[in-house]
This record gives structure tokens, C-alpha cells and sequence, in this order.
């Protein structure tokens, strides 16, 4: 087929193209038919041009010496669109682009493919190969992209890549390479305009040769060993991320990009000094992440960026002064969605120009210094799904009309000094899912229209002044992960659907003055309480609620992992419910400082996940379980009316202190004797007020007897002499 076309093209040079041509049209259309069916045999013919022989035993080689679980690479035939992933020639046969993204193979890349010598295009991204980039790679003379990215690959980046002089992007990212960055690296290809090197271990600097290279335009390095001063750059980037390395210095000014650069990360590096103006002049800049590094001084009033930019995170650093009263150059036309300055030392209060940024969709604000109150306008953002405005020293109440961010999805004002009641109206808040005022001065009773909050995961409303019972407002929280109602002024008898939430992990309601009994409801209701022991666990929250907002934008927001019921410093009484010791899932659980009374359950070692365990200050009696769950490391049944023995070979040792105030309770020590530390166990304060108590009345009692006799005897013994008698008598004359 090659020689045949071959063929027919080179004599029609010798002709006389001005009087071939006409003929040929006049030819082709009085037979219109004919001229149609050439056209398609001529399709049909590149359509089935067999794969070529020596590529397809090259392209077999390869896939013998790797591991294919899922049986993606179905390589049958000789046509070459029978092979997956690979795309050949229609003249010739050969292949020029192999691409097996994501087919999960593992293995090491075999020599063989370097005799695919037209191959284009090789991109074996997001597999599980290992081992070397074979040197031979250097054959491929037509090669223009190579992505060996999200791979296990390591050693040493070939010297022989060198010869690569036509390759336009280069992707390495996501391996295990460790050496130095390669010195060559910016000057082996001058076209090339993609080169991505992140999330590797590379060491060193940045070779010069690199800053200069003149097509290029996307340059990632991010999350490696990288260091020194941090370079400007001499070429038009549009995209420039350098995350997590050790560059030092202060920010260049990357001019020479001023027009081009969209992307700009330079978070988590050791960078000092101030952010300078120019940065703000970057007319192209979409997102700019210079969070996590050591920035410090007032940002300049002249720090406004144009309405392109999207993204803008500085958190995490020493910037200090008021926060910037204008950002983006018209509030009107401002595209910016994310508006990060948490975490650190702005002062001042929140400016009113932040309520006019229509498109924001997330505002960090958190770890700051900041005072006064939430603008009243804030209402306006309404595409605003998260608002963190936690640790400042905010005051007022939290706005009515926050309403209006009728997207919201995160509302987290913990840590301020916020006062008022939590207004009925924040039911219209129907798609939040993280409620956190907590650690305010926040009063009144939770509103029963909060149960139109049913898409709530979290609330935290801990340490505030609220009062009142619980009202099933929260029971159409059908969502509920995390609740803490910890230290405020509720009380009540507890409800019997309180341990009824499907994905509850967290209930903390101590510190409060709830009274009645702990209900005897269905405890195993939540997935969370009862996957424990060698049943694997659903995802905790620990974990993190991640909240999509736009590209690859999320809200990490923190909580513990335990799995936790803590009822402890309340008014409860009565028996410990069996159904609480049978929750296998359940990791910390603290009940003390209450009224409860009864007996542990024998079931205790049936809490195989349980890791803490406080009982202590209570009014429980019998003896202690004889069997722990074998992950428990701290317990507390102190101050109680426990009796016994306490075996030392149970390991109860492990645990210090952990039966003090039970005076009829026998613990064995741990040492050769093996007798009973009863004398070194202090008594439960409250018996030892209320001895104190008795000791004090009858000393009283005992005194108050004894002095009145031995002064009626006194009195009488003296009465009865003469003398006395005569010299009280007498009266004056």
C-alpha cells in the first residue's frame, strides 16, 4: 500500500497541472456516483490499515510484563482500533500515541515500547508502575507529550531524556523521584510549554536555565524538597505553582507575566517580608494562594486586584493591621468566590465592602484579632455557603438578616462574644449542614422552627447561657453526626430519641442540669455506637466535611473522631440502661457527676472499641466486672460504693487511682504481697463532710453537757462552805 501510493503521487508531478485539472473536474462530476464511491474505498482503505508488525510485538511484550487485574487491555486483531488505547498511523501503520490512564496496571515499564519510534504521544498516568523510566526512552525522536504521572516510579531521571528535543509537555508529577532536580531539565527542549515535577521528593533549586525557557507556560513543582531563594521568572507563565517546598526569600514580582500569569500558588514555603503592591498588578491573575508561609506588615491600600480574580488566600500568616477595605477593583463586576484571611493578626472590624462582593461563595475570617460586630448587610452575599468568622472578639447578636445567604451551608461563629437569642427566622438556613456558635454568650431556648434545619450535621452550641428542655426540634435533624449542647443551663428529663440518630458519632450533653433517668431507648440505631471491633467503620467526621465550592475549592472543617457519649456533670439518676455497655462502636463514655446508682453490667468487655470510661462521682454499688475491653486506656470509677476485690491480675493495675473514695473496696496490689490498698484509699468527700459532720454535732453536744455539770457542781461545791456562803450573803451596811 505504502509503495503503491507512493507511486501515483510522484508522475503526476510531470504534468502540466493547468491542463490536467479541468479534465479531472469535468471527469469527476459527469460521474458524480463514481466520484463518491472513490472517496469512501479511499476512507476504507485508511480506516483498515493493519496495525504494523513490529509495533504490534513490541506493544505484546510490553503488556506481558505487567499486571492487568481489570482486563482492560483487550490487544486482539491486526486493526488498530481493535487496541485499546492505541491510536496509529493511517498511512503507515505505526503507532503514535499509546494512552493507558487510569487502567490500575502495575508493574515496570519494559524496554520494548522504546521500538515504537514514531510514538508521539506515551501517557501511562494514574497506574501503579514502578521501578526505572528505562533509558532508552531517548529513541522516541517524534515524541511530544510524556506523562508517567500518579505512578509508584523512582531512581533517577535518565540523562538520555535529553534527546527529547521536540517534547512540549512532560508530566512526572505524583511518583517517588528523590533526587536532585535535574540540571538540564530547562534546557533540553526549547518547546517545551508543560512541565509538571509536583508531589515527588526533587531537592535543590530551581536550575536557572529554567527561568528563561521561552515557550514555556505551565510550570508545576509543588509539594517537593525544592529550596532556596525563591527566583522570578523571565517568560509569559500562565500557570505557576511551587506549594509546599522550603523557598525563602520574599515575592518576586513576575513581572515578565503581568499579562499571562492566571495561576499563582506559592502556599506552605518559608517566604518573608510583605505581599508587595505589584503582586496586585498581575491584570490576568485568577488564583492567588500565598497562605502558610511567614508574611508579615499592613497590606497597602493600593492592594487591588482586577475583577478576574476568583480565588484569594492568605491565611495563615503574621499580617497584621485592618483588613483591606477594597479588593477587587468594582464590587459590581467582582468575580471572587473565595476570600481567605484567617489565621492571622488583622485588627478592626469587618469592613462593609466585603458585603458588596456579590459572587462570594466562602469568607474565612477565622483567627484574627478582629472586634465589633457582623455587618448587618451580610445578608447580601446571597451565593455565600460557608462564613467562618470564629476565634476574634466579635460582639452583638448574630444578624437577622444572614437569612438572606439562603445557600449557606456552613455558618461557624464559635469563639467570639456574641450575645442574643437564636432567632426563629434562621429556619429559612434549609441546606446548612454546620451550625457552630459555640463558646459565646448566647441565651434563650433552641426555636422549635429550627427543626427546618434538616439537612444539619453538626451543631455545636456548647458553652453558652442557653436554658430550657429539648424540644423535637431536633429530631427532624435526621442528618445529626455531631451534637454538643455541653455547658449551658438546659435541663429537663432527657428524651427517649436522643440516642436515635442514624449517623450520630458525638452526643455531649454535660455540664448541664439535666435530671430524670438515662432513657432505656433503642441504642443501636446508630451505625457510628455499633460498628465496632473487626466490623469496618463508616468514614467519621473526623475526617473531614468537605464542602465543594467550585474546582477542586473544599471546606476542611475538624472534629474528633471518637465516638463519644458524655452525660456527665448533670442531675441524672437511676440505673445505667444494659443497652449503653452493648454498644460495640462506642469510645468514650463518661457519665460521672451524676445521682446513678445500680450495678455495672458483667457485659463491660462487650464495648470492644471502648477506650475511656468514667463513672466516677456516682452513687454505684456492687462489685467492679471482672473483664475490660481490651483497648481501654483510661478508667475512673472513683467515689462511688463499689466493694470487693479488685483482682491485680485482671490488669485494673494499669489504671492509677481509678478506685479511690470506695472505702469498701478491696484492690490488690500489684506488688509480692498481694494485699489490699484499702488504708491508702481516700473516703468519698461527701462521707467524709457528712462524718464530719456527726463528729462535729456530738462534740458539740458532749462539750455543751460536760460544761453545764462542772458548773452546777462547781456552783454547788462552793454554796455549801460557810465562809463562801457569809461572804455572798453579806450586803453592805
Amino acid at each position: 500500500m505504502e509503495a503503491r501510493w507512493g507511486f501515483c503521487l510522484k508522475p503526476c508531478r510531470i504534468f502540466n497541472f493547468g491542463f490536467i485539472t479541468p479534465l479531472f473536474l469535468l471527469f469527476l462530476l459527469s460521474f458524480p456516483t463514481i466520484s463518491s464511491s472513490v472517496v469512501v474505498n479511499v476512507d476504507n482503505v485508511f480506516d483498515e490499515m493493519p496495525l504494523n508488525i513490529q509495533d504490534r510485538d513490541s506493544l505484546l511484550l510490553f503488556k506481558s510484563q505487567l499486571r492487568d487485574p481489570t482486563q482492560r487491555l483487550s490487544w486482539v486483531g491486526s486493526s488498530c482500533s481493535n487496541w485499546t488505547g492505541v491510536s496509529c498511523s493511517r498511512w503507515n501503520g505505526r503507532v503514535l500515541a499509546l494512552n493507558l490512564t487510569g487502567f490500575n496496571l502495575s508493574g515496570q515499564l519494559h524496554s520494548s515500547l522504546c521500538k515504537l519510534s514514531f510514538l508521539e504521544t506515551l501517557n501511562l498516568s494514574h497506574n501503579n508502575l514502578d521501578g526505572l523510566i528505562p533509558t532508552c526512552f531517548s529513541s522516541f525522536w517524534s515524541m511530544k507529550t510524556l506523562d508517567l504521572s500518579h505512578n509508584l516510579l523512582g531512581g533517577a531521571i535518565p540523562d538520555t531524556l535529553m534527546k527529547l528535543s521536540r517534547l512540549t509537555h512532560l508530566d512526572f508529577g505524583h511518583n517517588l523521584f528523590d533526587e536532585m532536580l535535574p540540571y538540564w531539565i530547562g534546557n533540553f527542549s526549547s518547546k517545551l510549554e508543560k512541565l509538571e515535577m509536583g508531589y515527588n521528593s526533587f531537592r535543590g533549586e530551581i536550575p536557572e536555565n529554567l527561568l528563561h525557557l521561552r515557550y514555556l507556560k505551565y510550570l508545576g513543582l509543588s509539594h517537593n524538597n525544592l529550596s532556596g531563594n525563591l527566583p522570578d521568572f523571565g517568560q509569559s507563565l500562565e500557570h505557576l505553582n511551587l506549594e509546599s517546598n522550603s523557598f525563602s526569600g520574599s515575592l518576586p514580582c513576575l513581572s515578565s507575566a503581568v499579562e499571562s500569569l492566571s495561576f499563582l500558588n506559592l502556599a506552605e514555603n518559608s517566604l518573608e517580608g510583605g505581599v508587595p503592591t505589584c503582586i496586585s498588578s498581575l491584570r490576568a491573575l485568577v488564583h492567588l494562594n500565598l497562605s502558610f508561609n511567614h508574611l508579615s506588615y499592613e497590606i497597602s491600600p493600593r492592594f487591588v486586584f482586577s475583577n478576574r480574580l476568583v480565588v484569594l488566600d492568605l491565611s495563615y500568616n503574621r499580617l497584621s493591621g485592618n483588613l483591606p477595605r477594597k479588593i477587587i477593583e468594582s464590587s459590581e463586576k467582582s468575580g471572587l468566590m473565595v476570600l481567605d484571611l484567617s489565621h492571622n493578626q488583622f485588627s478592626g472590624d469587618i469592613p462593609l465592602a466585603f458585603t458588596e462582593l456579590k459572587s462570594l461563595q466562602a469568607l474565612f475570617l477565622s483567627n484574627n484579632l478582629l472586634m465589633g460586630e457582623i455587618p448587618s448587610r451580610i445578608g447580601n452575599l446571597t451565593y455565600l455557603q460557608v462564613i467562618d468568622l470564629s476565634h476574634n472578639s466579635l460582639s452583638g447578636s448574630i444578624p437577622l438578616n444572614i437569612v438572606g445567604c439562603f445557600q449557606l451551608l456552613a455558618l461557624i461563629l464559635n469563639n467570639n462574644n456574641l450575645s442574643g437569642e437564636i432567632q426563629p427566622e434562621l429556619d429559612a438556613l434549609d441546606s446548612l449542614k454546620i451550625l457552630d456558635v459555640s463558646n459565646n454568650k448566647i441565651s434563650g431556648e433552641i426555636p422549635l422552627t429550627l427543626a427546618g434545619c434538616k439537612s444539619l450535621e453538626v451543631v455545636d452550641l456548647s458553652y453558652n447561657n442557653l436554658s430550657g428542655p429539648l424540644n423535637d426540634a431536633l429530631t427532624k435533624w435526621s442528618n445529626l453526626r455531631y451534637l454538643s449542647l455541653a455547658h449551658n443551663k438546659f435541663n429537663g428529663p432527657l428524651s427517649n430519641w436522643i440516642f436515635m440518630f442514624e449517623a450520630i458519632q458525638t452526643i455531649d450533653l454535660s455540664g448541664n442540669k439535666f435530671s430524670g433517668f438515662i432513657p432505656d431507648g433503642i441504642f443501636n440505631v446508630s451505625l457510628h455506637f455499633n460498628n465496632g471491633g473487626e466490623t469496618p467503620k463508616m468514614p467519621l467526621l473526623d475526617s473531614k466535611l468537605s464542602v465543594v465550592m467550585g474546582d477542586d475549592l473544599h471546606l476542611n472543617y475538624n472534629l474528633s473522631s471518637t465516638v463519644t457519649i458524655d452525660l456527665s456533670d448533670n442531675l441524672l439518676r437511676g440505673e445505667i440502661p444494659d443497652g449503653i455497655f452493648g454498644l460495640h462502636g462506642l469510645e468514650y463514655l463518661n457519665l460521672s457527676y451524676n445521682f446513678l446508682d445500680g450495678q455495672i453490667p458483667a457485659n463491660l468487655q462487650s464495648m470492644w472499641s471502648l477506650k475511656i470510661l468514667d463513672l466516677s462521682h456516682n452513687l454505684l454499688s456492687g462489685q467492679v466486672p471482672e473483664k475490660l475491653s481490651g483497648n481501654l486506656t483510661q478508667l475512673n470509677l472513683s467515689f462511688n460504693y463499689f466493694s470487693g476485690i479488685v483482682n491485680k491480675t485482671k490488669g485494673y493495675w494499669r489504671f492509677s487511682g481509678a478506685f479511690a473514695g470506695n472505702p469498701n473496696l478491696c484492690v490488690e496490689s500489684s506488688g509480692g504481697g498481694g494485699g489490699c490498698l484499702t488504708k491508702n484509699l481516700p473516703a468519698m468527700p461527701e462521707r467524709v463532710y457528712e462524718e464530719g459532720k456527726e463528729d462535729g454535732l456530738i462534740s458539740v453536744w458532749v462539750f455543751s453537757v460536760s460544761a453545764c455539770v462542772s458548773f452546777y457542781i462547781a456552783g454547788v461545791a462552793l454554796f455549801c462552805s460557810s465562809r463562801t456562803r457569809n461572804f455572798m450573803l453579806q450586803t453592805k451596811v
